[in-house]
């Protein structure tokens, strides 16, 4: 059976159609640089693999010198050499981590930027010079034998020539280095993400890779542009100085065998003066070709930056096109929305907090909007009404929103992972020794709480207390002496942690170490059955067992509990019991013997969920 062949992507065109946009990029250390209208956005990787980003906002390009042509190039030729290097600089400070020496500060940042000019003048315009010295005049003396017009003809060509080796050895010889061949794959993703745009297509990491390595309006076609122009520039430049008696015949005459030398550091110094005017033409002949069709006609101009583009664009991984996507997409939204506030590395906006752990949720199968909230709220120490008014998240914030978010995804609930719970307006301090209080507990509290009210002197006993949620709401409500039992020796610790000192805390295996009598026994025994405990949700389960396990039937507890409680109760004494939704009426079947008045109590959702009696 014949195979169909593999679609290979194509490094020179992109599916689609394509228009263009003004989104341009840089390749970075681990990162990608993406700049637009208004904003720039640079998407780095760091040592853990994780990705972040850095936003700021610039002043839109409306001053004459950006409109002017050719001027706009001088403009854009610096401003993009300084900011490069400062992205670059950015960079490093995901790239070095914690290494503060491998850092750029403003003073090697101006350094770096000092060493790019001299290296680019001394490669493009003293080498050049000085090989055209000794080749051209001194080995061949084509300055004698040539006239005027020729010498400057063929000095040209050389020098275009040397330029064009030098460009493609330099480009090659950085191809080599393992570091720098990584930022060229980033460089990769950078135009592989801004064509995909270009030719309409969703920015996933899918199509980006389908896209081309190649882009028109690149870094590398404007340097090939900036030779091949400084050959024009200087031929036209070197026959108006030959006309106004400018030679090397004329300088031998005039100093002798230092006239050849002369003469040509002349002309490097005029090449020198001409930068300025060779990058504006440059950036002209850029932005048109850039915008023109892929035809036949226009690639004649394409095709050798593209050509170039194979030295400095790799195929890219995507872990390198998603941080190109992110850089690219942080642009269109910061454009699009003045109030999106920038940030710097590890920093969060709320908009891409929410994204972040809306994302998480949905990862691992949490379906609570709300929590989302209330996760902020922790980590910002918030209220929820205050949320819409934050705009950012601080990098200490972000750190601990991406480690609350992590312990969440692992099926630890919100209260474990935050490390409170809230208890009818009460903050509680919980962890996974105790079992979370909950909102319907709250129905049970209040009852007992209401139960005590009026009663001077009254004592009640809060039993199996947990984290102390219950016997917390009635020392906030009631004047009561108030006594606290588990079981367990690490949920005492929470409970106490969370009681007033006038609440005694005892260990109590039920009644058993219980002393005296109270007023009121309130309780939120374990009522789950044994064999429904392992098919709940996680975060349930991670809860402790004790606290859970009711027995078969669900009603171990309740029984102790019916059989015991009358003779540790005053007369006229009330108990309260929390009950699972469908265990009521078993429960007051277990109390009728010791006690009166028995009535249900339904939560706020209209479920039982607490018997109350009187004992006889």
């Amino acid at each position: 059976m014949r195979m169909g062949k593999k679609s290979k992507t194509s490094e020179w065109r992109s599916p689609g159609k394509y228009t263009p946009c003004s989104i341009g990029g840089q390749a970075l250390l681990e990162g990608v640089m993406m700049r637009g209208a208004t904003s720039t956005a640079v998407c780095c990787r760091d040592e853990k693999g994780e990705l972040t980003v850095f936003t700021e906002r610039s002043a839109p390009r409306k001053k004459w010198y950006h409109k002017t042509p050719i001027v706009r190039g001088v403009v854009s030729f610096f401003s993009s050499l300084v900011m490069g290097v400062r992205y670059i600089g950015k960079s490093a400070e995901v790239y070095a981590g914690d290494d503060e020496e491998a850092q750029l500060g403003k003073g090697g940042m101006l350094i770096a930027v000092l060493l790019a000019l001299v290296l680019a003048v001394g490669l493009f315009i003293v080498v050049p010079g000085v090989l055209n010295w000794l080749v051209i005049d001194l080995l061949f003396d084509l300055d004698v034998r040539l006239s005027s017009s020729m010498y400057i003809l063929v000095m040209s060509l050389f020098k275009g020539v040397m330029k064009v080796l030098i460009l493609v050895f330099y480009l090659f010889l950085t191809s080599r280095l393992k570091d720098i061949r990584r930022t060229y794959m980033y460089h990769g993703a950078e135009h592989r993400t801004i064509n995909c745009y270009e030719h309409g297509m969703e920015l996933t990491v899918e199509n980006v890779q389908k896209c081309s390595t190649r882009h028109a309006r690149c870094g590398t076609t404007f340097l090939f542009y900036t030779v091949f122009l400084s050959v024009l520039v200087m031929a036209l430049v070197t026959w108006l100085l030959s006309l106004a008696g400018l030679t090397t015949a004329g300088l031998q005459a005039a100093v002798g065998g230092a006239g050849q030398l002369l003469y040509n550091l002349i002309i490097m110094g005029v090449g020198l003066c001409c930068v300025p005017v060779i990058a504006g033409l440059s950036y002209e002949l850029l932005k048109l070709v850039a915008k023109a069709p892929d035809n036949a006609f226009f690639m004649i101009f394409k095709a050798p930056g593209f050509a170039l583009q194979a030295l400095t664009t790799k195929k890219p991984e995507d872990g390198m096109a998603e941080a190109a996507i992110v850089a690219f997409n942080k642009v269109l939204e910061m454009d699009a929305d003045p109030s999106v506030p920038a940030v710097d590395f590890y920093e969060m906006t709320m908009k891409d907090a929410r994204a972040f752990l809306a994302k998480k949720y949905a990862e691992a199968g949490i379906d609570d909007e709300s929590e989302i909230d209330w996760m902020l709220c922790a980590v910002l120490g918030a209220k929820r009404t205050e949320l819409p008014h934050i705009a950012k998240l601080t990098r200490a914030q972000a750190e601990k929103l991406k480690e609350y978010a992590a312990k969440r995804a692992e099926g630890l609930p919100l209260d474990y992972v935050t490390g409170e719970s809230d208890f009818y307006g009460i903050k509680l301090k919980v962890n996974e020794s105790v079992h979370l209080p909950r909102m319907e507990t709250e129905t049970v509290a209040l009852a007992a709480a209401e139960l005590l009210k009026g009663g001077k002197g009254s004592r009640a006993l809060d039993l199996m207390t947990g984290s102390g949620c219950i016997a917390a709401v009635l020392a906030e409500q009631t004047d009561a002496d108030i006594t606290a039992s588990d079981i367990s020796d690490e949920a005492l610790a929470v409970a106490r942690e969370n009681l007033p000192e006038r609440v005694s805390v005892v260990r109590a295996d039920v009644f058993d170490g219980i002393d005296g009598t109270f007023d009121l026994i309130v309780s939120n025994p374990p009522y789950i059955r044994s064999g429904e405990i392992d098919g709940l949700q996680r975060e349930v389960i991670c809860q402790p067992r004790i606290s859970l396990d009711g027995g078969e039937d669900g009603l171990a507890f309740y029984r102790r509990i019916a059989a015991e409680a009358a003779g540790k109760l005053n007369d006229g004494g009330h108990i309260v019991l929390e009950t699972g939704f469908d265990q009521a009426e078993d429960v007051k079947a277990l109390l009728e013997p010791h006690f009166k008045d028995i009535k249900v109590i339904k939560d706020l959702g209209g479920r039982d969920r607490a018997v109350a009696a009187t004992k006889r």
